[in-house]
């Protein structure tokens, strides 16, 4: 991944908890994507190495 750091403190920064665990709504997940221009797999590739879960997808595809 390229510009790990400006991604790494960003996904930090959108991440929340909730109920103890590290989650970060897939809205957010899309717009650092487009922010910072890296493919969500990127994002998704930090949230699984970070142990956070994405929540309130937009397709219903995480729960």
């Amino acid at each position: 991944m390229e510009n790990d750091i400006g991604l790494d403190n960003a996904l930090t920064a959108a991440t929340t908890e909730r109920d103890g665990r590290k989650t970060l709504s897939c809205a957010s997940a899309f717009r650092a994507a487009e922010s910072l221009d890296v493919k969500l797999t990127d994002i998704r590739a930090w949230c699984d190495a970070n142990g956070v879960k994405i929540v309130h997808c937009q397709l219903g595809c995480f729960k």
